[in-house]
C-alpha cells in the first residue's frame, strides 16, 4: 500500500490528539513555573530543580516507549492501542499536576510537585510517542504527510489559544472570590476531560499503512546504533532540544513579564480601546460570551491576566493562519530545511526586540508578537514533519525501520527542553532577586532579570537551533530521491 491518499476526517481524527497533547504542554510550557512560584510558593531555583529531577526519569522512560511501541503487535497497529490506553490516567495525572493540596510545609510541597510532575511527564511520553510515530505510519506520500502535519498543527494552534489565552481569565473567574488554588482546579478539570475524548477519537480514526520490511527481526542493540549514528536524527535532536528549551523559557517568562513589567494603566487602556473593560450599563451577546470567558476587566489592577491571554491569542491567531496558508505551499517549494531555518533565524530576531519596549509601549510589544507568532508559524508542523523523514532515512540507510524509537528519542529532547528552559528561567528568578507568592512586590533587579529571560536570552538559545538545521542533510531534493527508492524497495515481496 503505497503513497496513499488520507482522507480529510482520518487527518481531522488524528489531529485532535494533538489538541489533546497541547491542552497540557502549552500548560507546562506557560504556566508551570508561575504555578511552582505563585501557588505553591516554592522558590525559582526550587522548581527549576523540580523540572530537572523529571528529566533523569524520561532518560529511562522514553527509550522504553520507543521500544515497547515498535515491537506492539495488535490488530489496531503498533501506535494506536496506546494512544487510546493511556488517554485516562494522562488526563488524571495531568489535574493531580495543577492541584493544590494545601500542605504548609514546603518541602512536602517540593516532593508532591515533584511527583506528581514526573508521573505526568512519563505518562506523556506513554501517549505521546506513539501518537507521533503514528503521524509517521499513515502515509509514505511527502506532500500527503506535510499535510497531515500540518491540520495536526492546526489543531494543535488551536490548543494553543485556548489554553494561552483562556488560562487565567478562567482560573479568575473560578476562584471564588480569591482561592486560585479552585480556579486552577476547575480549569485544569474542564480541559482534561475535553483532552481525554479527543484522544480517544484521535487513536480510533487513524490508520496505520507503513509497516517494517517483513524479513526485520528485533534487535535493542541495532535500533540504538542505528538513531545515535544517523546524522538527520542527532540533527533533530539537537534542534529540538533548544527549540523547546527557548519556547518553554520565553512563554513562562513572558507571564512574569506581563505581571511585573507591564505598565497596568498602559495596558488597562489598551484593553479598553479592543471593547475589553467593563461599562456600566453595556450589555450585548458578545459582551455576556466575553465575560462568561472572564474576558471583561474593571481596573487597571486586574488586568494582567486578561492582557496576557490576548497576548497570547493574538499569537496563536497569527501561528494558526501562518500553518494554514504558508507553511505547505513554502515547503512543498523550497524544502522543509530551508524554510525552517529562515523562519528560525526570524524568530531569534524578534524575540530579543522584546528587550526594548518601555513599560508603557504595550502596542510596540503586540506588534512585536504578531511578527515573531508569523515568522515562527511555518516552522510548527515541519518539526515533525522531518522528524517522519529521519526515520525514513534510517530504513533507506539500514534497510531496518525504528519509528518509534525515532521519535522516542526526539519527545524526550523535546521534554527535556520543557524542563529546561523552565529550570533556566527558576534559577534565573532566583539569581536575579525574584520573590515568590501571590501579589509581591519585585526589585529593580528581579524586573531586569524578567525582561532579560523574555528576550536576549532565549534569542540566543534560538540561534543554536538554526545552527543544529545547518547539519540535517535531507533537502527536498534528497528527500524526494529517498521515497522514490524506498517505494521501489516496498514494492519487492521479499523486503
Amino acid at each position: 500500500m503505497l503513497n496513499q491518499k488520507v482522507s480529510m476526517t482520518e487527518k481531522i481524527g488524528y489531529s485532535l490528539g494533538d489538541f489533546s497533547a497541547n491542552l497540557v504542554f502549552q500548560m507546562m510550557m506557560i504556566y508551570q513555573t508561575k504555578f511552582y512560584t505563585d501557588i505553591f510558593g516554592l522558590e525559582g531555583a526550587i522548581a527549576g530543580s523540580v523540572m530537572l529531577i523529571a528529566r533523569i526519569v524520561d532518560a529511562f522512560v522514553d527509550p522504553t516507549v520507543g521500544l515497547l511501541s515498535d515491537r506492539t503487535k495488535s490488530k489496531w497497529g503498533k501506535f494506536r492501542p496506546w494512544v487510546v490506553w493511556t488517554a485516562l490516567p494522562f488526563m488524571v495525572f495531568y489535574i493531580l499536576a495543577f492541584y493544590n493540596p494545601g500542605i504548609e510545609d514546603k518541602g512536602l510541597v517540593a516532593l508532591y510537585a515533584t511527583i506528581s510532575y514526573t508521573l505526568l511527564m512519563s505518562m506523556y511520553s506513554f501517549n505521546n510517542t506513539p501518537y507521533s510515530s503514528l503521524g509517521g505510519v499513515m502515509t509514505s506520500d511527502i506532500k500527503e504527510r506535510t499535510s497531515i502535519t500540518s491540520i495536526r498543527f492546526i489543531a494543535a494552534t488551536l490548543a494553543q489559544f485556548v489554553v494561552q489565552g483562556l488560562t487565567l481569565p478562567l482560573v479568575r473567574k473560578f476562584s471564588n472570590g480569591g482561592d486560585m488554588g479552585h480556579g486552577w482546579l476547575c480549569t485544569i478539570s474542564i480541559f482534561a476531560v475535553i483532552g481525554f475524548v479527543f484522544l480517544i477519537i484521535a487513536g480510533t480514526s487513524a490508520k496505520e499503512r507503513i509497516t517494517p520490511p517483513s524479513n526485520q527481526k528485533n534487535d535493542f542493540k541495532k535500533d540504538i546504533k542505528d538513531v545515535l549514528a544517523d546524522i538527520p536524527w542527532r540533527a533533530m535532536f539537537i534542534l529540538t532540544l533548544f527549540l523547546f528549551t527557548t519556547l518553554a523559557m520565553w512563554g513562562s517568562a513572558m507571564n512574569y513579564y506581563f505581571e511585573n513589567y507591564v505598565d497596568p494603566r498602559a495596558l488597562y487602556e489598551f484593553l479598553d480601546k479592543l471593547g475589553l473593560v467593563a461599562v456600566e450599563g453595556k450589555t450585548g451577546l458578545w459582551h455576556s460570551i466575553l465575560d462568561s470567558f472572564g474576558l471583561i476587566v474593571s481596573s487597571p489592577d486586574k488586568c494582567y491576566e486578561v492582557g496576557f491571554g490576548v497576548f497570547n491569542m493574538l499569537g496563536a491567531l497569527v501561528q494558526f493562519f501562518g500553518v494554514l496558508f504558508l507553511s505547505q505551499f513554502l515547503a512543498n517549494r523550497f524544502g522543509k530545511k530551508r524554510v525552517f531555518i529562515i523562519c528560525l533565524a526570524l524568530t531569534a530576531i524578534f524575540t530579543a526586540l522584546f528587550y526594548f519596549p518601555g513599560k508603557a509601549d504595550v502596542e510596540t510589544m503586540f506588534v512585536l508578537n504578531f511578527l515573531k507568532s508569523l515568522a515562527y508559524a511555518p516552522t510548527v508542523p515541519l518539526l515533525w514533519a522531518m522528524i517522519a523523514d529521519v526515520a525514513d532515512h534510517m530504513e533507506y540507510v539500514n534497510y531496518r525501520r525504528a519509528t518509534g524509537f525515532v521519535f522516542a528519542g526526539v519527545v524526550f529532547a523535546l521534554k527535556a527542553g520543557l524542563g529546561i528552559g523552565g529550570a533556566i528561567l527558576g534559577f534565573l528568578l532566583s539569581g536575579f532577586g525574584y520573590k515568590s507568592g501571590i501579589g509581591m512586590v519585585q526589585d529593580d533587579s528581579a524586573i531586569h532579570g524578567i525582561v532579560l529571560s523574555s528576550s536576549l536570552i532565549p534569542a540566543l538559545i534560538f540561534f543554536i537551533g538554526v545552527i543544529a538545521l545547518w547539519f540535517y542533510p535531507i533537502t527536498k531534493e534528497f528527500n524526494e530521491n529517498m521515497q522514490a527508492s524506498l517505494d521501489e524497495r516496498r514494492k519487492k515481496a521479499d523486503y
